[in-house]
């Protein structure tokens, strides 16, 4: 029986999926629901028309999970497609119109024709745990960050010289904002008894913070305009960040403790830079399975920190930043690439050489970054950890 190829333009409630055969020619076109049942009753009609079936689909997790599981689990290759490959590429095919069976078609024929599209692998529970919890922690973060500036906003708005003098993002300051917010409040209690009142919530240096706030208190004597109504939401606000700075530790606590069952926690964590949190998100953004990508080229392009040629004409050797990437797993390998600057000397020789060559800041952590990517996949692939000195050289 010829071979088959099937498209899935995935939704929340529905998918549509379209067989198309080596012509190109449709075999089927149909919605359906996301059920198990209807999907397990979709999978029997496509291999009616042949026994070798390869499926495409434009969400790799979400509303899509159930259908990929389904698909994985009975040994079917499915490879995914971004919804932007499939919107550029339906700009080639016949008709402006947009709807769910084009799509699926043009998933299906994309399918067939390239050979570059990334398969859909099992992972494994580890790596999904991470992948949930991670992806929770990013929302905790955003949510934090969020919080910060409105509370910013409003201690603005009542007293700016407390909001220049405090950093926010540490505990002692936002435990001074839920029990004094305005001047005449800090002046009235005093540097002393501020000290007091914060060493009894245990806040630490709290002599110091004591006295930056009668300093920023003494200089303003003037009342603002809604200044009792803004210290309520000051007070409010600094609980929430509280919160969240609880539920963020608690959440780092938890990815710890599952990131540590994975058998490569100790070789990802032992690259300088690469703590237990990016190791996590990195896991989570890979799979932790490097065959999948096959060269460290090809992880270093999915993470964008690969330039990428820009050549026209008589131009040559123009190189540019990647548009389509995974910006999560870029956001790691930058930041480990920042952090071990700090801590390993043979980065911070290699960022410095970068530098004098006329690079930017941020050029050079790249550079550093697209090195480690190198690193990081012989660490993986031999399964072993980071040490300043190669084995190979140790041998000569």
């Amino acid at each position: 029986m010829a071979a088959i190829w099937a498209g899935i333009d995935a939704g929340k409630t529905h998918h549509h999926c379209v067989a198309i055969d080596e012509s190109g020619q449709r075999l089927l076109s149909r919605r359906v629901a996301n059920d198990e049942p209807e999907l397990l009753e979709l999978l029997a009609e496509v291999l009616t028309f042949g026994e070798t079936v390869t499926w495409g689909i434009d969400l790799a997790d979400g509303g899509a999970a159930l259908a990929i599981t389904i698909l994985l689990n009975h040994d079917q290759p499915v490879h995914y497609i971004s919804g932007r490959a499939v919107h550029r590429a339906s700009e080639s095919y016949r008709g402006e119109g947009k709807t769910d069976a084009k799509d699926a078609a043009v998933i299906a024929d994309q399918v067939r024709i390239r050979q570059d599209l990334h398969p859909l692998r099992a992972s494994d529970g580890t790596v999904t745990d991470l992948k949930i919890l991670t992806g929770r922690r990013t929302d905790l973060v955003a949510d934090r960050t969020r919080t910060v500036n409105r509370l910013r906003a409003q201690l603005t708005g009542v007293f700016p010289g407390l909001e220049r003098a405090l950093d926010l993002t540490n505990i002692g300051p936002l435990v001074l904002l839920t029990g004094y917010q305005t001047p005449a409040a800090i002046r009235r209690i005093g540097a002393k008894q501020l000290e007091t009142w914060l060493r009894n919530r245990h806040v630490l240096r709290a002599d110091q913070l004591a006295k930056t706030a009668l300093q920023a208190a003494e200089r303003q004597h003037t009342s603002l305009p809604g200044e009792k109504l803004t210290a309520q939401l000051v007070h409010t606000l600094a609980k929430e960040v509280m919160a969240l700075n609880q539920l963020v530790a608690e959440l780092d606590k938890a990815i710890e403790a599952r990131f540590r069952d994975h058998h490569t926690f100790d070789v990802i964590t032992s690259l300088p830079g690469l703590g237990v949190i990016l190791g996590a998100e990195f896991l989570a953004a890979t799979g932790g399975d490097m065959t999948a990508f096959g060269t460290a080229d090809r992880l270093a392009g999915f993470g964008g920190v690969a330039p990428v040629p820009r050549d026209s004409g008589k131009i040559s050797g123009n190189l540019r930043r990647p548009q389509r990437y995974n910006r999560r797993l870029q956001r790691v390998f930058y930041i480990s690439a920042l952090f071990s600057i700090r801590h390993c000397e043979a980065s911070r020789q290699f960022y410095d050489r970068k530098r004098a060559e006329g690079k930017h800041h941020t050029q050079a952590v790249l550079a550093l970054a697209r090195r480690r990517v190198n690193v990081l996949w012989a660490l993986l692939r031999d399964g072993r950890c980071y040490e300043l000195t190669p084995p190979s050289a140790l041998a000569t």
